[in-house]
Formats: structure tokens, C-alpha cells, sequence
């Protein structure tokens, strides 16, 4: 499958065959495109929960209002994001350039989020978002179907998969083999309302 049959299929899918495991091969294959996903100066700062135990996938669901594919889903992403990841041994982020760029890029990046919490988190959300792109693309093309979430009690999440204080949940994403089509899309805007040439 190529990237636009890839984004022309992928749809937000909620009822999965609640029998189909993926193989441990395959989520390392879908972890290891999310990691090849973009972050401002190289920081890498998403951390993903894997789940598939069906116990806590039942507890997912129950903190989800209910919603059955969280449970159904043969693997549920919980993309979380390291708020201080820009201060963690940031010389390795650039390990395999030359001393005197890294060190200049070490510093820039401390200048840029050093004592900015809300920056902090807004990066920390952009880089799960693009992460969460890359997963349900990557997914598509394996043959998987997917759906991203935020509807869940996310510090009931965060208890229950132990997140580290300084670290934040941007979003759930569910994976598996669809059991019934998706409706009908609801209907996109016209490229004329939403988008401008230069300047509005």
C-alpha cells in the first residue's frame, strides 16, 4: 500500500475483532517507524505504552466512558510525552555529530525550553501528534486499522500505567482488525473554505 492509499483508508475504526492478536514482530515494526516521526531538535521526547493485556485493556475501556473497541483492539498505544526529556543527557540526541555543533545545539535547546513549562508541553504535544499520524498510516499499511482517542479520564489512565510525574498523556491510540466498516465519511470541508494562498 502506498502513503496516499494509506491516508485515503485510514479511518477512526470502533468495533475490532476482539480475537486477533498481533504478533510481538509486529508492534516492534510499528514502534519502530513511530520513532522515526519528527521532534523539534531531535529531543524524542514521546514514550509509548503498549498494551495488551486484556485486563487492563478492560480497565482502559471502563475509564474510557464505556467505549467497547478500547477493550476489542488487539493493542492499545497510550502516547505519553517526557516534559523534561530537553534536559536528560541531551548530548546524545546529536551522538553521532561532531563535538562542537552538539555542544552548540545542546545549549540553544536549553536556552529554548529551560524555565518554559507551557512550552514544555506544547512541544511535548506536537511530537505525540505527528508520532500518532506515523502510527496509524504505519498501521494501515500492515493491513491494521486503527483509532485515536482523547476520550478518557486521563489521570485515572495516568494511575493506572504508573506515569511519572514530569510526564504528560497526549492520547490513546486502539489497533487491530476492523469488524465492520466505518460509516460513511461525515463530510470534509471544501479546500476553499480552509485553506489561503499568503495570508488570509
Amino acid at each position: 500500500m502506498d502513503t496516499i492509499e494509506a491516508i485515503n483508508s485510514r479511518r477512526s475504526i470502533k468495533s475490532f475483532d476482539k480475537n486477533h492478536k498481533m504478533t510481538h514482530q509486529e508492534i516492534t515494526q510499528l514502534l519502530e517507524l513511530a520513532i522515526l516521526s519528527p521532534t523539534s531538535y531531535n529531543i524524542q521526547n514521546w514514550r509509548f505504552v503498549t498494551i495488551t493485556d486484556q485486563s487492563i485493556k478492560d480497565k482502559l475501556s471502563e475509564l474510557s466512558h464505556g467505549q467497547q473497541h478500547v477493550s476489542e483492539a488487539s493493542l492499545v498505544i497510550v502516547l505519553c510525552a517526557d516534559l523534561n526529556s530537553w534536559d536528560r543527557n541531551p548530548e546524545r540526541y546529536w551522538k553521532n555529530i561532531p563535538e562542537e555543533p552538539r555542544n552548540a545545539l545542546v545549549s540553544s535547546l536549553r536556552n529554548s525550553y529551560d524555565g518554559k513549562p507551557g512550552l514544555q508541553r506544547d512541544e511535548a504535544m506536537r511530537s505525540c501528534g505527528m508520532a500518532a499520524q506515523t502510527i496509524m498510516l504505519a498501521a494501515r499499511d500492515m493491513g491494521y486499522d486503527t483509532c485515536p482517542m482523547k476520550g478518557f479520564d486521563y489521570d485515572k489512565v495516568g494511575e493506572t500505567i504508573h506515569l511519572p510525574d514530569d510526564h504528560v498523556i497526549s492520547m490513546m491510540i486502539v489497533v487491530g482488525k476492523k469488524a465492520k466498516d466505518p460509516a460513511p465519511r461525515g463530510g470534509q470541508l471544501p479546500l476553499s473554505e480552509i485553506t489561503f494562498e499568503n495570508h488570509f
